[in-house]
């Protein structure tokens, strides 16, 4: 029993690695930077 557990957590601690190499990989600090708007992006209002 005891080596069945032992199983199922390196099971989950490997999925959580997965998961965390895969969203943080290569990003400085983890985490995108934000995304200016340009003139461009913006659009104007729908007129009536």
């Amino acid at each position: 029993m005891t080596l069945l557990l032992l199983e199922a957590l390196g099971a989950l601690l490997i999925f959580i690695f997965i998961v965390w190499w895969t969203m943080f990989s290569g990003r400085p600090k983890g985490e995108l930077p934000p995304q200016e708007e340009t003139p461009a992006d913006k659009k104007d209002p729908p007129q009536s």
